[in-house]
């Protein structure tokens, strides 16, 4: 689980570059879009002005370059020519890059158009989420005080997090250990050390916890059809706390 300086330096490169394929969404009017043109976009700037490669395309069988989750959808939500980016709509896209041999995964939800007040202050406070869970890692923390921070804030806002789904250890592999709860008990679990690389991605929803797979095998939505959002980064545990490396240009870390 641990990574050494060298390759930190290596998976800050892909998450700088992962970064920028953020950046080229923001650029873009969504709104009228098929997730299937995103999903083209993303992989196009990817491979061919990034040089880099979209790591979720062949991973477990999977076809293409993200994960497009759109209002109900919790997360794995697959791309489609005839799902079209609407007024209204929350969707989030989920992202994976690999450079050099280094893997950064991130995702961002995206409000399209004149959206409900519901669904920015859902928006909103998932993003917290993300962050409370980010600011409490440090080197002799807990991996149950990530989760713990990130349930607080959800359930103080009237919100639930989902629980089969969590973030995990990352580098050459997707997935590696550690997994990452969403939520959980302060002062429980793994103690983080100097070196560590892992996702926080909170998964939260407006209404129940619960949520079921559709029959395509990927696309995981909420039983009761409310909202969901997510927020994803990858970070490194650092000598004196934690370094974000999918951080945007346009964002400030919130604390």
């Amino acid at each position: 689980m641990i990574k050494t300086p060298e390759e930190i330096a290596l998976m800050a490169e892909s998450g700088r570059l992962l970064a920028l394929v953020f950046g080229h969404l923001d650029q873009l009017e969504l709104r009228g879009m098929s997730t299937m043109q995103v999903n083209d976009l993303v992989d196009n700037f990817i491979v061919h002005s990034l040089q880099a490669r979209p790591a979720s395309k062949g991973q477990y069988g999977y076809a293409y370059a993200l994960n497009a989750s759109r209002n109900q959808v919790v997360c794995h939500g697959v791309p489609s020519p005839t799902e079209i980016l609407q007024d209204g709509d929350l969707v989030n896209f989920d992202i994976t890059l690999e450079k050099n041999g280094y893997i950064a995964d991130s995702s961002k939800t995206y409000l399209i158009g004149k959206v409900s007040p519901e669904a920015q202050r859902l928006s909103r406070v998932t993003y917290e989420a993300l962050w409370k869970g980010i600011a409490a890692v440090r080197p002799g923390g807990r991996l149950g005080d990530i989760g713990h921070a990130i349930e607080r804030h959800a359930r103080a806002h009237g919100y639930t997090v989902v629980r089969e789904y969590c973030g995990h250890g990352i580098g050459k592999q997707m997935h590696e250990a550690p997994e990452v709860l969403h939520w959980g008990k302060a002062g429980t679990g793994l103690i983080l050390r100097e070196g560590m690389t892992f996702t926080i991605e909170p998964m939260i929803n407006q209404g129940k916890p619960a949520t079921r797979t559709l029959s395509d095998g990927w696309t995981v939505v909420t039983t009761d059809g409310l909202l969901s959002a997510q927020f994803e980064h990858t970070v490194a545990v650092t000598a004196d706390g934690v370094r974000v490396l999918t951080l945007r240009a346009d964002e400030t870390p919130l604390r």
